[in-house]
């Protein structure tokens, strides 16, 4: 018997995880590969904080099969029944071959283009956490925030997006999370309870 996935109420918010076009650590533009980890995290953290969508950006179709067959594994209905809570998460997940991709099918979803927000661990005067979570709860428009892999998000990228978030800052001067570690603590950030 196939269970019911639980439906809370979702936010406006959606979280799009970019492999391409990206930087490498020499600042090359190049696509990274999808990890496992980033799929099931990602996904996971989407799911505790009420996100609407999560879609994973890949302009590579090898790269996009490795992941739907990593989707399909854990979002069945036999994997629903051995791990449910990681089946749920995984049917928010989408993927998709560029961010324009994800612009429309969030308009699709909602009527509205979405407010794109860049992240970046180099941001200068980026937009506050607190100012950012009190536009979302007061405005209709859906958001979309835009993370991305290997050395982040190329200017371009940043420029094409309406807004970008202030960087995470810890108490030291190192500053290279894994995206997975970044999207969770922007999402707690935003959305969580205080």
């Amino acid at each position: 018997m196939k269970k019911k996935r639980n439906k809370k109420t979702k936010n406006r918010v959606y979280v799009a995880l970019l492999h391409g076009p990206v930087y490498n650590k020499n600042k090359q533009i190049v696509t990274t590969s999808i990890t496992g980890f980033d799929l099931h995290d990602i996904a996971r953290s989407a799911r505790t904080y009420g996100i609407s969508g999560y879609y994973v950006v890949n302009p590579l179709p090898a790269q996009r099969k490795f992941a739907k067959r990593i989707i399909d594994c854990w979002g069945g209905n036999k994997s629903f029944e051995f791990n449910p809570t990681r089946a749920e998460a995984f049917a928010a997940l989408k993927l998709v071959s560029d961010l324009e991709d994800v612009a429309k099918d969030i308009k699709k979803r909602t009527g509205k283009a979405p407010i794109a927000v860049a992240t970046s661990a180099n941001a200068k005067n980026g937009i506050k956490f607190e100012d950012l979570s009190r536009k979302i709860k007061k405005e209709k428009t859906p958001y979309l925030i835009v993370f991305g892999t290997g050395w982040g998000l190329t200017k371009e990228a940043i420029q094409g997006c309406n807004l970008i978030l202030e960087p995470i800052v810890g108490r030291s001067a190192y500053r290279h999370l894994s995206v997975r570690s970044a999207a969770a603590i922007v999402l707690d950030r935003l959305f969580g309870k205080r």
